[in-house]
């Protein structure tokens, strides 16, 4: 690696900091979805020790401009200690599904498709930020399927004129943008091994997704509103606050949590990308959060 671009790198590190990329992160497999297209997923199968009857599978669904990795690599090691997890890019992202639309309502869609394709029946969607957007649809249009909810850095809908789109957008591209501009070259050499340099995996995952991908879903969630049906979410959920969060207000997060019926609220002191960037406060919430939920999961 040239002085130049290692320099480049020791930069980003300090501007942006990632959780440690673990050596044996599942890699994700390409998956056909008939009538859909094809996506990249990761499935880790029962838990070990587990009591496949009485745990719920998560599928973990993840934020605008990453993927399913790049949002829960941090938690993902703890999370399939205890459940059968599954990820997957969403469309428009990763490795996901390329549509001319980008629409929420075919993200939820997409999520019992890939339910179907593992021989998933009931399943506990799990989203941060977009992806708690797209957990909310999920049990709007496959109430059957869904047996609980978490939802992590979530709302019902942003006002007109509300910049959090804006934020999302901003926060999703930080270490897209921060690297590419101090990186002139790539670097001579890889690294000791795949996953070593934090950083680097993540700019990587976050390059699969195309600048303009991430403008036209930032639009469309611009346009979300579940405020008028998501009273109706009867099934157990958890609403993981993120407190210092600047792009969705906490605020808005907790009234989320007030409305739906049988909610629990775990509140994180950390912003809206902690789920990557201070994944040590995020954890136990989030851990906390889908014990509540797969407690109240009927069998």
């Amino acid at each position: 690696m040239s002085r130049v671009s290692e320099a480049g790198w020791q930069l980003t590190r300090r501007l942006v900091s990632v959780a440690p990329v673990p050596a044996d992160l599942p890699e994700p497999r390409l998956i056909h979805l008939p009538g859909r297209g094809r996506t990249a997923v990761v499935d880790t199968g029962s838990a070990p020790g587990s009591d496949a009857v009485r745990q719920p599978t998560l599928i973990l669904l993840h934020a605008l401009a990453c993927t399913g990795l790049l949002t829960w690599y941090p938690c993902f090691e703890a999370l399939r200690q205890r459940y059968r997890v599954i990820t997957f890019d969403q469309r428009w992202h990763g490795q996901g599904i390329r549509s001319s639309h980008f629409r929420l309502e075919d993200c939820a869609d997409d999520v019992a498709a890939v339910a179907d394709s593992l021989g998933v029946d009931r399943f506990v969607p799990v989203g941060y930020s977009m992806g708690a957007l797209v957990a909310q649809l999920a049990w709007r249009q496959h109430p059957d399927r869904v047996a609980g909810a978490v939802l992590a850095a979530s709302a019902t809908h942003f006002r007109r004129g509300d910049s959090e789109p804006k934020a999302l957008h901003v926060i999703a591209n930080r270490i897209t943008m921060a690297a590419e501009r101090r990186l002139h070259a790539p670097p001579a050499g890889n690294p000791p091994t795949e996953h070593a340099d934090g950083n680097r995996w993540a700019l990587a995952q976050a390059r699969t997704t195309s600048t303009s991908e991430i403008t036209g879903a930032g639009a469309v969630i611009s346009r979300f509103d579940s405020s008028g049906w998501i009273n109706g979410m009867d099934v157990p959920t958890s609403v993981v606050v993120t407190s210092r969060d600047k792009a969705i207000p906490p605020a808005h997060q907790r009234q989320l949590a007030k409305t739906l019926p049988r909610s629990t609220i775990y509140e994180v002191d950390a912003g809206h990308a902690s789920c990557v960037m201070n994944a040590a406060a995020f954890r136990p919430g989030l851990l906390a959060a889908c014990a509540s939920v797969s407690s109240r999961v009927s069998p």
